[in-house]
């Protein structure tokens, strides 16, 4: 039988270039040279979209230096036809060269210009299947403040947050601080449309509040403000697509001392974070969350796949803090992480998702 020609896309424009390029060189180790004839693709921080080599070892952090997308490479178009589903090489003063027809993508593309349904659109428009959600899922989960109104209209429970526009900030600030001081003494900042804990501060101090708004904005114009849960646990639950949607085991996020919550250093950089997998839950607990993710994930009408993120407090109130529809697949990810003590190794979670892609197919649904 003939190989499943599939594209993967990563990098991207977003501030999580880097770890899109981690988690790209997960998969590219994962995709089984004898089932899938893999063609890699870089978009470059300012939109260049360009064939890399299939190197998973150049994708990876080393001595901490992040990886990132190989500029001097080829440029790479993809045919907005339906019907052709086509990738071209472009190289200066040569005639353009057909790469043929791609069968499915994993965009494994975080943050905005790839998580938040833009590639999405593009690739429903060209008639390629994908891994993950579409349009409508991706956009909704990618903007925190909107995320968390369709979760409250679902029912689930979710910090007090405000959010706070880029006309809001600019016409009247003060306002928007008032709105954002209301929340309690200890608040969270973030980009509303971030990730990977980019730009995102723990404020205790008041004062300090419109620095960090300030701070937020470098990622994004929108940002939102969500009251702390304090001495919560940090749980979290992965779901994929079998047919209906399916929880994994939980996982549990333990900060050790130096960072005031889970930020990028803690992360990707340094070892100040214990991952347990699965999570010592009770069991009802545990059911909770996973009811409560498969809920999560149906109310922003995802596919494919999600991480869901969870306070869990000590009086045992489980709150949803916020989904992921293109987890990370870096090594120490903790989706791929779940599945695995859920039962589905890496390599074999890799070719559900895109098994799973290739029967959804793209259009209305």
């Amino acid at each position: 039988m003939d190989r499943v020609r599939i594209a993967v896309i990563f990098g991207g424009r977003s501030g999580e270039h880097h770890i899109s390029c981690v988690s790209a060189g997960g998969i590219l180790r994962a995709l089984n040279p004898e089932i899938y004839e893999v063609i890699p693709i870089g978009i470059t921080p300012a939109g260049h979209w360009v064939l890399q080599e299939n190197d998973a070892d150049r994708l990876s952090i080393q001595g901490g230096v992040l990886p990132s997308v190989d500029r001097n490479a080829p440029e790479v178009s993809l045919s907005f036809h339906p019907t052709a589903a086509g990738l071209t090489i472009h190289r200066p003063n040569q005639v353009p060269e057909s790469l043929g027809r791609v069968d499915v993508v994993f965009p494994v593309l975080h943050g905005p210009w790839g998580e938040d349904g833009t590639i999405q659109g593009l690739l429903e428009m060209a008639g390629v299947p994908y891994v993950g959600s579409g349009v409508l899922g991706s956009a909704l989960a990618m903007d925190k403040g909107f995320m968390k109104a369709v979760f409250q209209q679902a029912g689930l429970a979710v910090t007090p947050y405000e959010v706070i526009t880029d006309a809001q900030w600019r016409l009247d600030r003060e306002a928007s601080l008032l709105r954002a001081r209301s929340l309690g003494e200890v608040v969270f900042v973030k980009p509303a449309r971030a990730g990977s804990s980019n730009g995102i501060t723990k404020v205790r101090d008041p004062g300090l509040l419109e620095a960090a708004i300030e701070a937020a904005r470098i990622h994004d114009p929108k940002v939102i403000v969500e009251a702390a849960v304090l001495g919560a646990r940090e749980i979290e639950c992965g779901v994929i697509v079998d047919g209906a949607p399916k929880a994994s085991r939980c996982a549990e996020i333990i900060v050790r001392s130096g960072h005031e919550f889970y930020d990028f250093e803690a992360k990707y950089l340094d070892d100040s974070a214990e991952l347990v997998v699965p999570a010592d839950l009770s069991p009802g607990i545990e059911a909770e969350v996973q009811a409560l993710a498969i809920r999560a994930f149906e109310s922003l009408a995802c596919e494919g796949l999600a991480r869901v993120d969870f306070f869990v407090t000590g009086a045992g109130e489980v709150v949803v803090n916020e989904i992921n529809t293109m987890p990370g697949f870096t090594p120490i990810s903790m989706f791929p992480r779940m599945w695995a003590a859920s039962g589905l190794d890496y390599p074999a979670l890799i070719d559900h998702l895109v098994r799973d892609a290739l029967r959804r197919g793209t259009g209305l649904r």
